[in-house]
């Protein structure tokens, strides 16, 4: 009967990874496997790095057998294969940090290649710690199996997003001034997998200016996401849900 890993914790570790590999932990990390997982020598878990797939890997060193109290792991064999990275953009004005917090490891859970802050005009919060959002993306694909991990961008404004925006990509903007209604035919008119971005816009919408503009570009297509207001991060937990249910990699 195959092996299974599904109760093994996972671990994020940025290094290059073949069999045979010894990968000694910074001081965050060891501490983690020490002390709150209570780990010892001989214990496996599955380490990957978003480059070169997930690997079975077992603590090679006791707390007191390595200097400074660092963890090594030893690289044992491959168990799954490096998924190429997603298509899908997701951008989204920032909120507030409990609940911007959320919306990145939600993106991350639902399958966003690219996660990109937008300045809108109601935006609640224009300062980023993208370390911190970078730690809520890497602990989400911990915790959820996610090998490809979504490429975080420093914050844009709304409108040098839309002078840049490249050829041929659709945007899904989620647009509360939409009739309200099911999103599916509409979706469903774009095809099989196009190449799409879903952009979710602050607490309060966007501004007038904002919707004159996103209208009147020919690659932006204005969905309602139902009959209620939803908070902006329920909504982008719904957006992201209904694209990669019609047109994404849930179908």
């Amino acid at each position: 009967m195959p092996r299974t890993y599904s109760k093994l914790k996972r671990l994020y570790i940025d290094a290059d990874m073949t069999a045979g590999t010894e990968l000694e932990l910074d001081r965050d990390q060891s501490n983690y496997l020490l002390n709150v997982l209570r780990m010892q020598t001989g214990a496996e878990l599955i380490v990957f790095n978003g480059r070169d797939g997930a690997w079975l890997a077992t603590q090679a060193h006791t707390q007191a057998e390595r200097r400074q109290k660092a963890v090594c792991l030893r690289l044992l064999a491959l168990i799954a294969p490096q998924t190429p990275p997603a298509d899908l953009w997701f951008g989204f004005a920032p909120l507030k940090t409990g609940r911007l917090d959320y919306v990145v490891q939600k993106a991350t859970e639902m399958g966003a290649g690219t996660i990109q802050p937008v300045i809108t005009r109601y935006t609640q919060t224009t300062r980023l710690n993208l370390d911190r959002l970078r730690a809520n993306v890497i602990e989400a694909a911990e915790q959820c199996e996610v090998l490809s991990i979504p490429v975080l961008n420093q914050d844009v404004s709304l409108s040098q997003l839309l002078s840049d925006w490249p050829s041929g990509r659709q945007l899904i903007v989620a647009d509360e001034g939409q009739p309200a209604g099911s999103p599916i035919e509409r979706l469903q008119q774009l095809g099989d997998r196009p190449s799409v971005s879903v952009l979710i816009g602050p607490e309060g919408g966007f501004s007038d200016e904002e919707r004159q503009i996103l209208l009147s570009k020919q690659y932006v297509i204005p969905i309602s996401l139902g009959p209620r207001i939803l908070r902006a991060d329920t909504a982008a937990v719904a957006a992201l849900a209904v694209v990669q249910s019609i047109i994404g990699d849930w179908r």
